[in-house]
C-alpha cells in the first residue's frame, strides 16, 4: 500500500470536504486506517469529504488495514501450528486470504529450511512473493540490515528523496547500492528494508505483517515506511490526551481554558478533571456552599455542647451566646405556687377524664388509659381509637364482606347468598323457589341459572325468558327438511310436494311414489309406464320402417331397460341393406335438479362387445358421438375401457333445472379402415325433475 499511497498523494494533494474544509489525502487515508482498526469492516464507511478520490482511499486504506491482519493472522498460524489445511475451511474471502498468507510463510520456510535462496525464482503472486521471503528471511541472519534501532521519525525521513547515501558506490567502482555498500560490490539495507533479488535495491519490511513489532496489548501495530508505530486501539478517556509517543497525558483545563468554572471561582486541575473552588473564603462561624455563598453555623446544634452545664445556647448570626437556664417543666408536670419545683398533673380527674369515657389511670408525669373492646389505646396521640377489625383481620371475621363500626363490625353477603345464624358465614340462596325463569330454574351456588325445554332458547336481553326457535330460519335451515319447512312453537314439521312423493319416516325426507308399482298412473295398455322423480310417464315405442322389435313391449319400463329396434330388410332392399344403421334402441333415464352440481354426473354407459386391444391389422375403431338433443352442450360421451371392453359413457357436465325431457340421440359407429362400417342408434329419453330429491 505505501508507494499506491505517494502516488495518490502525488496526483491530487488536497480535496475540498464538506463544507468548504480542505482535506488532503492522507488525511482520507488515515480516517480509512482508523476506521478498519476500530471496526472491522468496509462495507459502510461514513464519508468526509463529497470527493470521489477521497472516498476511494477511505476504502482502499480501511481494506488494507483488514488485509494485513487477515495476513499476519494466517502467518501466525503457519508458525505457530506449522499447518494450514485444517485451520482454514470454508469459502469467503478472508479465509482464502489467511491460507494464502498461511501457505506463502510455510512455502518461505521450507525454503529457509531446505537451505535455499530465499529469491527464488517461482512465479508467485506479488503478496505471496513477499510473505514467502519474509518468513525465509525470518529467523535467519540477516546480512541486509544494521543492529540499530530506527524510530518512526527517522524512518519517515529515509525516502529516496532523502536517502543520505542514494548512490553509494563501493571501492571497486562496479557496484551502484540504492542505500549502503559493505564492500566487495556487496550491497546492504538500513534497518526496516531488505536487499530486492536485484541485489541492488531496497524494499520496505512489513514488521506488523511478520509480527515482528514490539507492540504492547491494547496497541495496533501500523506498518510505515522502513519502520512501524504503535497506535493505542483504545482512546484515553475523558480528560486526557495521546501523546506522540503513544501515552495518555493528562489535560490542564484551567490552562488551556475548556473548563466551565464561573467568574467568582478559580480553576484548579487534576487528575483527568478540574475543580472550580470559590475566590472569597468566608470567614469564622459561617460555611461555604457549592455557590460560593456564606451560611451561618448553628454552633448549638453541634455535637459538642458549646455552653457550660444549666446555661442554654442561642445561636446568632456568625456566632451564638449562652443564657442562664430557668426552670421549665416537662409533659405531665407544673410548676408548683412557689415556682421552685414540678408536680404531677393527675389527668384522670373531670368527668370524662383525658380518656374520653374509657378507663383512665394515672400514672406520675403522665397517665394511662383502659380501653374498651374494640379500641386501642394510641400511645402517641394518648387517646383510645377504633380498631378497624376488618383491615386487621382481613379475610378471618367475615365470609364475605366486612363493613367496620365504631368498637366493632358487620358482616354482609354478596348477592346470591344469605348470612348465616353465626352472622359471619354466608349459606346458598336458592333463587329457584320464587320462580325467575319462564320455563326451567337451576340453582348453582350463589346464583341461578335459567334454561329452556327443546325448541325453545334463552333470551339474550334478560336471560330469564324463553323464546322459540325458527328451526326453519336456522343456517342449517335449508337442510332440515327434502321440500318445506314449517315453524312451530318449540319445533317445526317438514311436507313435501303435493303430488308425486310422500314423507319419510323421518319426517324430514321426501320419498318419491312409484306410480308405476302402486298402480296409479294413467297409462293404456299399448304404453309403457315409466316412473321419474316426482310422477311417471307414458312411453310408447314404435320401430322405424325396416325395423323390428327385438323382445316384446313391458307394461312397466325400469331405468336399466332398453327397447331395441334391429335391422329387417325386405328381400332385394338394396338401399335398406346397404344403410350402416343396423340397430335403434329406447332407454329412459330420470335426473334431479343438482342443487350442487360440482363435477360431470355419468348417466348412461355404451357397452360394446369389441375388446379395447384390436389387431393392429384390422385398423378397426369404435366412435362414440351425440347426433341430437344436446341442449345448451349440456352433455358429453367420452370413451373409456373396462373389464378390457370399450364403453362409451355419456356425463351431464353442466346443470339444468327442471321440470325438463328431452331425447339424446348417440351413435355408436364401428370404424374399419377409416370407414364407417355399420351404426347403432341409441336415444336416450331424459326426463329432469324440478326438485333435488
Amino acid at each position: 500500500m505505501g508507494p499506491g499511497i505517494v502516488i495518490l498523494f502525488s496526483l491530487f494533494g488536497v480535496l475540498n470536504a464538506q463544507g468548504g474544509k480542505q482535506i488532503s489525502i492522507d488525511e482520507c487515508c488515515k480516517d480509512g486506517r482508523v476506521r478498519g482498526i476500530d471496526n472491522q469492516d468496509c462495507t459502510a464507511i461514513p464519508l468526509i469529504s463529497e470527493s470521489t478520490t477521497c472516498r476511494i482511499v477511505q476504502e482502499q486504506c480501511c481494506a488494507a488495514v483488514l488485509e494485513d491482519t487477515i495476513c499476519t493472522s494466517g502467518i501466525n498460524t503457519a508458525k505457530d501450528q506449522g499447518a494450514c489445511d485444517t485451520q482454514f475451511t470454508g469459502s469467503t474471502c478472508e479465509t482464502k486470504t489467511a491460507k494464502m498468507c498461511c501457505d506463502c510463510c510455510l512455502l518461505g520456510r521450507a525454503a529457509r529450511e531446505q537451505g535455499l535462496t530465499c529469491d527464488h525464482s517461482l512465479s508467485l503472486g506479488y503478496q505471496c512473493g513477499l510473505v514467502s521471503r519474509a518468513c525465509c528471511d525470518d529467523g535467519a541472519p540477516d546480512l541486509e540490515t544494521s543492529n540499530s534501532l530506527v524510530s518512526d521519525k527517522d524512518n519517515e525521513t529515509l525516502t529516496e528523496k532523502e536517502n543520505p547515501l542514494p548512490s553509494n558506490l563501493c571501492s571497486n567502482g562496479l557496484a551502484k547500492c540504492a542505500q549502503e555498500c559493505v564492500g566487495n560490490s556487496t550491497c546492504a539495507c538500513f534497518k526496516g528494508y531488505k536487499l530486492k533479488p536485484d541485489g541492488k535495491s531496497c524494499e520496505d519490511i512489513n514488521e506488523c505483517l511478520l509480527g515482528a513489532s514490539n507492540c504492547r496489548g491494547g496497541e495496533h501495530c501500523i506498518n510505515t515506511v522502513g519502520s512501524f508505530r504503535c497506535q493505542r486501539e483504545v482512546s484515553c478517556g475523558t480528560g486526557y490526551e495521546l501523546t506522540d509517543s503513544n501515552n495518555c497525558k493528562d489535560i490542564d483545563e484551567c490552562e488551556s481554558g475548556t473548563h466551565n468554572c464561573s467568574p467568582d471561582f478559580e480553576c484548579q486541575n487534576t487528575q483527568g478533571s478540574f475543580r472550580c473552588l470559590p475566590k472569597n473564603q468566608c470567614g469564622d462561624g459561617y460555611i461555604q456552599d457549592a455557590m460560593g455563598s456564606c451560611i451561618d453555623i448553628n454552633e448549638c446544634l453541634a455535637q459538642t455542647e458549646p455552653c457550660h452545664p444549666g446555661q442554654l445556647c442561642v445561636n446568632t448570626v456568625g456566632s451564638f451566646t449562652c443564657q442562664r437556664n430557668s426552670i421549665n417543666c416537662g409533659r405531665g408536670y407544673h410548676l408548683n405556687d412557689g415556682g421552685n419545683r414540678c408536680l404531677d398533673i393527675d389527668e384522670c380527674k373531670g368527668p370524662d377524664g383525658a380518656c374520653a369515657g374509657h378507663g383512665c389511670i394515672n400514672l406520675v408525669g403522665s397517665f394511662r388509659c383502659e380501653c374498651k373492646a374494640g379500641f386501642i389505646f394510641n400511645s402517641i396521640s394518648r387517646v383510645c381509637e377504633d380498631i378497624n377489625e376488618c383491615r386487621h383481620y382481613s379475610g378471618r371475621i367475615c365470609a364475605h364482606k366486612c363493613e367496620n363500626v365504631l368498637g366493632s363490625y358487620k358482616c354482609s353477603c354478596t348477592q346470591g347468598f344469605k348470612l348465616a345464624s353465626d352472622g359471619r358465614n354466608c349459606d346458598d340462596l336458592n333463587e329457584c323457589e320464587s320462580s325467575p325463569c319462564s320455563q326451567e330454574c337451576a340453582n348453582v351456588y350463589g346464583s341461578y341459572q335459567c334454561y329452556c325445554r327443546r325448541g325453545y332458547q334463552l333470551s339474550d336481553i334478560d336471560g330469564i325468558n324463553c323464546e322459540d326457535i325458527d328451526e326453519c330460519a336456522l343456517p342449517t335451515g335449508g337442510h332440515i327438511c327434502s321440500y318445506r319447512c314449517n315453524n312451530t312453537p318449540g319445533s317445526f314439521y317438514c311436507t313435501c310436494p303435493a303430488t308425486g312423493y310422500t314423507l319419510a319416516p323421518n319426517g324430514r325426507s321426501c320419498q318419491d311414489v312409484d306410480e308405476c308399482v302402486t298402480g296409479t298412473h294413467t297409462c293404456s295398455e299399448t304404453q309403457s309406464c315409466f316412473n321419474v322423480q316426482g310422477g311417471f310417464r307414458c312411453l310408447s315405442f314404435e320401430c322405424p320402417p325396416n325395423y323390428r322389435q327385438a323382445g316384446e313391449i313391458r307394461a312397466r319400463v325400469e331405468r336399466s331397460d332398453t327397447i331395441r329396434c334391429v335391422k329387417s330388410c325386405q328381400p332385394n332392399d338394396i338401399s335398406c341393406v346397404l344403410d350402416p344403421v343396423h340397430s335403434v334402441s329406447h332407454t329412459v333415464i330420470s335426473l334431479p335438479t343438482f342443487r350442487e352440481f360440482t363435477k360431470p354426473e355419468e348417466i348412461v354407459f355404451l357397452r360394446t362387445m369389441s375388446p379395447a386391444h384390436s389387431s393392429p391389422q384390422l385398423s378397426s375403431d369404435i366412435v362414440f358421438d351425440i347426433l341430437e338433443g344436446n341442449v345448451q352442450n349440456s352433455f358429453d360421451i367420452v370413451k373409456r375401457q373396462e373389464h378390457g371392453m370399450i364403453v362409451g359413457v355419456v356425463r351431464q357436465v353442466k346443470p339444468l333445472i327442471g321440470s325438463l325431457n328431452m331425447v339424446l340421440k348417440l351413435a355408436m359407429n364401428y370404424v374399419t379402415s377409416g370407414v364407417v362400417s355399420h351404426r347403432n342408434i341409441v336415444n336416450v329419453h331424459i326426463f329432469v325433475s324440478e326438485f333435488w330429491f
